[in-house]
């Protein structure tokens, strides 16, 4: 039966002691806490509430003030007998004095306009008709006056407008001779906000409309935007509230808790709003909490050094036990702590521990000795059969591919001399066909047709013999130090490239030699050509591009590229596999000669290709001093 694994007795006593002493304390600071902070929460949001109301007759003031004014100038007798000259001086006194005025208008009985001022109009503004609007219908109606018609002026900053009758005292009873209108900046209004809440800080207050328009803020940053809105979150929950005012705890869409109060004002409807994170008022109960976690960590120091000093005493012979029998597990049989026996059980257990370690050491000494020698025999064996496995690999390897290309060989050289020479018969034939048709009439168009079809089917008969024979024949190089650059030009000057591709040479100027076989390179320069023509068919040709460069000393590249359809990337890895081809007709030998005869001039061949722009291979070769 396994035995239970148990802790150390030092532990378990330290554990009770913290137990013990930890929780009732931990406890009464856990509901201090709450207690704080809970206090602290509600002194919050009742401080914001009284800031929102406040605010809120603050914006009722302001509005009123200019609302006021524009009502003493409309009773003026001087403004209501209409001059329009009288007017338009009591309009720039009112400009000059309030800052805050940044249109005035006069409008008549029918709600036409008859004069317009404003700090950014030009000499002569356009007149409005106003008769339909809301600012003359109230005003001359029985409420007497408007606000409303919240903007943004220039797109950026909000603007009020208000309006009031113009009463003509003189008439019995009074009439309303006009309307006397004007817009006003609420740009006062942030900045009196950012003021009561500035931006260092960590709370936020703004003026909203029941419609959502951002009236003022506390951060100018927020007010000056064209699209300035309160989050959609913060805005749900201040504009569907049934009271006046109230306060609570509120969620963000973005995961954070705000300590948010509104209130809305008497006269305008308009609803001002101030938030906090719960974080800054919770600043106070997190240090009471940062000083008591403090406090506990000192206590539970002090009980951690008390209850080991008190349990030091009891388990000082078992822990020198334990380590004994750790260094046994180990295999460490000497130096061995020393083990107290005293008389009690634990002393009973030491001796029988003694016991067993020397038992266990002698036993122990042989296991090692036999396991040294069987280690020595297992890597000797796994080094013979490794060894053995390579040598068997790569004779088999290479006794496979000789006995293939002799097969080959064998069969290329049967089946070109079988085929060849009845091509060679039938190409003779073609030829006395041709002169003797030749020597008389027009011949038939079909015949000669058919023809050039038979001489165009031996033709490739005879280059797929070739390839075959090219790729399975074992030949010695024959190697010369030809100048590359030279040798290309030589190459291609006679290289038959059909009317619709364009050749382009792009030669490194450093000349550079190179000792190759100056026929088989040719083969395979030839193939990587006749690929490049093969993909880009007439009429609409393409360009094939010779290059040379020197990627590192030592090394010349030779680039053949075409600007054909590309190979596709599943099929790039088999492009140099004999016998692999994707075309309708062919061997699939083309490439794989290119691939052997650049390996035979220890060199290597890569590829680099895109579907739709073309393909470009690069030829390595060693160069010569």
């Amino acid at each position: 039966m396994p035995t239970r694994r148990r802790g150390k007795l030092a532990y378990k006593i330290l554990f009770w002691f913290l137990l013990i002493s930890l929780i009732p304390m931990g406890v009464v600071g856990y509901y201090l806490i709450n207690v704080s902070q809970q206090s602290l929460h509600n002194e919050t949001l009742t401080m914001q509430g009284s800031l929102a109301v406040g605010f809120s007759d603050t914006v009722d003031k302001y509005v009123a003030t200019f609302r006021n004014v524009m009502t003493e100038t409309a009773s003026l007798d001087d403004f209501t007998s209409m001059n329009p000259a009288k007017q338009q001086q009591y309009l720039n006194r009112i400009l000059q004095i309030h800052l805050a005025v940044l249109e005035l208008s006069v409008l008549n009985g029918k709600g036409v306009e008859t004069l317009r001022v404003g700090r950014f109009l030009g000499p002569n503004p356009e007149l409005r008709d106003f008769s339909r609007e809301d600012l003359f219908q109230s005003a001359v109606g029985p409420k007497g006056q408007y606000v409303g018609r919240l903007e943004r002026f220039q797109g950026l900053y909000p603007t009020v407008t208000v309006s009031v009758p113009i009463l003509d005292a003189h008439a019995q009873p009074a009439r309303v001779a006009g309307v006397l209108a004007a817009r006003i900046s609420l740009n006062p209004l942030s900045t009196m906000l950012s003021m009561e809440f500035p931006s260092t800080g960590s709370s936020q207050a703004a003026v909203v409309a029941p419609d959502g328009f951002l009236i003022a803020h506390s951060d100018p940053k927020e007010i000056y935007r064209p699209d300035a809105r309160l989050s959609d979150d913060v805005l749900r929950v201040v504009t569907t509230q049934a009271s006046e005012r109230g306060s609570g705890d509120m969620a963000l869409a973005d995961g954070r808790r705000m300590l948010a109060s509104f209130a809305q004002s008497r006269d305008l409807g308009w609803i001002v709003y101030v938030q906090q994170p719960v974080e800054t008022a919770n600043q106070s109960a997190d240090q009471m909490r940062s000083q008591i976690v403090k406090f506990f960590l000192i206590v539970a120091l002090f009980m951690v050094l008390f209850s080991l000093a008190m349990a030091n005493h009891i388990t000082q012979p078992i822990r020198i036990l334990k380590e004994a029998a750790d260094r046994l597990g180990r295999g460490q049989f000497e130096d061995l702590p020393e083990v107290v026996a005293t008389n009690d059980e634990i002393g009973d257990l030491a001796q029988t521990f003694l016991g067993m370690s020397d038992s266990l050491k002698e036993k122990t000494g042989e296991l090692i000795h036999a396991k040294q020698e069987l280690e020595k025999f297992t890597k000797f064996l796994e080094k013979r059969v490794d060894a053995r496995t390579r040598e068997l690999r790569s004779a088999q390897d290479e006794l496979i591919k000789k006995e293939r290309l002799a097969a080959i060989g064998q069969m290329a050289s049967v089946v070109g001399h079988e085929i060849r020479n009845p091509l060679a018969v039938i190409n003779n034939s073609i030829y006395f066909i041709k002169t003797k048709l030749s020597t008389g009439q027009e011949p038939d168009p079909k015949i000669a047709k058919h023809i050039k079809i038979i001489e165009s089917e031996i033709q490739q008969a005879n280059g797929i013999i070739n390839e075959i024979l090219t790729y399975s024949r074992q030949r010695d190089l024959k190697p010369e130090r030809v100048q590359l650059n030279t040798w290309l030009e030589e190459l291609l000057s006679v290289y038959p490239f059909p009317p619709h591709i364009t050749l382009e040479k792009q030669f490194d100027p450093s000349s550079v030699s190179v000792e190759i076989d100056t026929t088989e390179v040719q083969q395979a320069i030839r193939n990587l050509i006749g690929n490049g023509i093969e993909v880009m068919p007439p009429p609409k040709g393409g360009k094939i591009t010779i290059r040379t460069a020197i990627p590192e000393p030592g090394w010349v590249r030779i680039d053949i590229g075409d600007a054909g359809g590309g190979i596709p990337p599943d099929v790039l890895d088999k492009i140099f596999a004999p016998f692999f081809t994707t075309k309708a007709r062919g061997t699939g030998l083309g490439l794989a000669v290119v691939r052997k005869v650049v390996d035979r001039h220890k060199g290597r061949v890569e590829v680099e290709s895109k579907v739709g722009v073309g393909t470009t291979f690069m030829l390595y070769l060693p160069t010569v001093v």
